[in-house]
């Protein structure tokens, strides 16, 4: 029985990936007629039209969609393995390509990579970015782990997996010299400046709620995306702020902030996004398996 040509379905799958012909030969740097002929002899070997032609663009037909859907797991797989045997044969060293939220707690990323920090055959590679793009680093197979305070839209055809790692109740943080007296929590939101996460981020969501319930309007000095950069602004003694506490766990060991109180109903939640392997990396699962015994302890000790 004769074979599959992957030659030619590497072709087909660099085709499929752009939708023009002349492009992808120019990228992979042979004619067009050449390139066309090794589709065609793909399509006689599966005894299917993969293409149709609409206008300029070559449109998938509903073969081409199957045969790319495998082409995608296959070089995919093929990638992954020539990145996970080639690292071993060149270092001894575990990589692990890390990627972060680009407006998560610093805090919590060193919390998570802590566990690696000592090990010696340890190579971290670190990078943010937007949720879009982590996680098409990770589809892409070029992240081992995504860090993140939000979960990415799934549908059935989704390939990653969400992994929680913990939730953190959210406090009003303030100066170490702050007196709050008797106020109330409404009275402490409404007469107090504060800084408060950015509209789109889960705190903030359920801030506005909070205050929707006690129906007052808060007294809003600034409102920040990067969680380092509220960190600074609480250190400034000009608010209060709106934040987890282990974004400023070390102002409050110094005593520098104070946590004034927990705000009822609102916490944050960390998760780590990765992929289904067949080469699981072994850094990854050593951190991951120190999250999950951290988290076990925290609720051991609730």
């Amino acid at each position: 029985m004769t074979t599959l040509n992957y030659h030619h379905l590497r072709y087909f799958w660099a085709v499929a990936h752009d939708g023009n012909l002349t492009r992808t030969a120019q990228k992979l740097n042979v004619s067009q007629s050449a390139l066309s002929f090794q589709i065609k002899k793909l399509e006689e070997r599966l005894g299917q039209k993969l293409f149709e032609r609409k206008g300029k663009q070559l449109v998938l037909t509903e073969a081409g969609a199957i045969a790319l859907d495998h082409a995608d797991v296959i070089f995919s797989t093929g990638e992954e393995l020539l990145d996970t045997l080639l690292q071993r044969n060149e270092s001894q060293a575990k990589i692990l390509r890390v990627g972060a939220l680009s407006t998560l707690s610093r805090n919590f990323q060193m919390q998570f990579l802590r566990p690696l920090i000592g090990e010696e055959d340890i190579f971290l590679s670190i990078r943010s970015g937007s949720l879009d793009e982590l996680v098409s680093l990770l589809i892409a197979q070029k992240l081992d782990v995504a860090l993140t305070d939000q979960i990415p839209a799934r549908t059935g055809e989704s390939p990653w997996i969400v992994h929680p790692l913990a939730e953190q109740q959210v406090s009003l943080v303030a100066p170490a010299g702050f007196r709050r007296g008797r106020r109330s929590l409404e009275r402490l939101l409404s007469e107090e400046r504060l800084i408060v996460p950015s509209k789109d981020s889960s705190i903030r969501i359920g801030f506005d709620g909070l205050v929707e319930r006690l129906g007052i309007k808060p007294n809003i000095f600034a409102e920040v995306d990067d969680m380092a950069l509220l960190r600074v602004l609480a250190r400034e003694e000009v608010a209060l702020a709106v934040v987890p506490p282990i974004v400023v766990k070390d102002e409050l060991a110094s005593g520098r902030l104070i946590d004034v109180l927990d705000l009822p109903g609102l916490t944050e939640a960390f998760y780590a996004i990765t992929m289904s392997r067949r080469f699981p990396n072994p850094a990854l699962r050593m951190v991951m398996q120190k999250a999950a015994d951290q988290d076990k302890d925290a609720l051991g000790k609730a």
